[in-house]
């Protein structure tokens, strides 16, 4: 059964003006976000050192980053990672220090604060966790579970790489729509695509989530599905522009927006479903990533509808330029 009977007939052109005040608004908060406040760039990028604590019971960053102050650790950046039990404590990178030895000093830092010691088990040399009444317990109170390095270099390409991906993908839709199509499309579709990424890179930076390179694959992984969307809806202007042959170029805008409505929302709605089991379920290394998809498959559904369309209406888009060009010597050939 078809979740349409039949085609809506919504004025979605007609409410351009209101969207295209709603966008830039938009649009300029978050750039006024990410140039005063910045990504919150994770170790992928900046670089530096990420340990990963899970306690045996329930435990507060605030003490922990407390804790590691008195041992000297005044730049670490501590937080939940997923339950009351984990913890993520973020290093910056410092000069003739290894990252194992930062990750030692704060496991030992913590570790003494919890009155506990490492001693060799007399099972036969593993060293085990000697409480403070010297008994040995059979779990640490703190746990390291992984240790990640990443040098100021390699955060810095990754930097650079990663946003010349995003202006290389952007120059490629340019060149690719406009060839299938016309250059008014094109410019509809980059400037869809660029509303798309700002207002997830704003909501990031208003949000201080974590920027890291799963988010950086979702953010591109946002450009091609919104590209995708606004891809079908141009095809079908472009069908109607050669199928219709009364009403004005808004209304044959409309009516293909409204045709390819039903494809638009369960595609989202479908993907959505996805992007919110990840989010809820993944766990917190993937929460950065899909909290990215979940905004822009929000973002993009918008754009391709309300951004992409209207933008090509306003570059002055007619019935004659979308006609196909006649071949020479056809009507030589058709002549009896």
């Amino acid at each position: 059964m078809r979740f349409f009977k039949k085609v809506t007939d919504f004025d979605f052109l007609g409410k351009r003006q209101a969207a295209l005040f709603l966008s830039l608004a938009l649009v300029v908060a978050s750039a006024g976000s990410l140039g005063l406040r910045g990504l919150n760039f994770g170790i992928d990028f900046t670089g530096g050192t990420l340990v990963e604590l899970a306690y045996l019971d329930s435990t507060d960053p605030v003490e922990v980053r407390a804790v590691l102050k008195e041992a000297g650790i005044a730049d670490a950046i501590v937080q939940y990672f997923g339950t009351s039990r984990d913890i993520l404590v973020r290093l910056p990178v410092v000069a003739g220090q290894a990252s194992a030895e930062q990750s030692s000093a704060v496991v030992a830092a913590l570790r003494a604060a919890s009155g506990e010691t490492l001693a060799e088990s007399p099972e036969g040399g593993l060293q085990r966790c000697l409480s403070g009444d010297s008994a040995i317990a059979a779990d640490c109170q703190v746990q390291m579970r992984r240790v990640e390095f990443v040098g100021p270099q390699v955060g810095g390409e990754l930097t650079e790489k990663g946003g010349l991906a995003m202006l290389y993908a952007l120059i490629g839709i340019l060149v690719y729509v406009a060839i299938r199509f016309e250059w008014r499309f094109a410019v509809g579709a980059v400037i869809a695509l660029v509303h798309d990424v700002m207002i997830t890179l704003g909501l990031f930076s208003l949000l201080a989530l974590e920027f890291s390179l799963p988010v950086l694959a979702a953010v591109l992984a946002v450009i091609g599905y919104s590209l995708n969307d606004t891809i079908v809806v141009f095809d079908r202007v472009r069908d109607n522009f050669r199928k219709m042959r009364k009403g004005s170029v808004t209304e044959i805008m409309n009516r293909s927006v409204n045709q390819t409505l039903p494809r638009t929302v369960l595609t989202s709605v479908t993907t959505l479903l996805v992007v919110l089991t990840l989010l809820l379920a993944g766990g917190e290394i993937i929460k950065g990533f899909a909290m990215a998809l979940l905004i822009g498959v929000i973002i993009g559904t918008y754009s391709s509808i309300f951004v992409a369309s209207p933008t090509v209406l306003m570059l002055g888009i007619s019935r004659e330029d979308m006609l196909p060009v006649p071949k020479e010597g056809a009507e030589g050939d058709s002549a009896p």
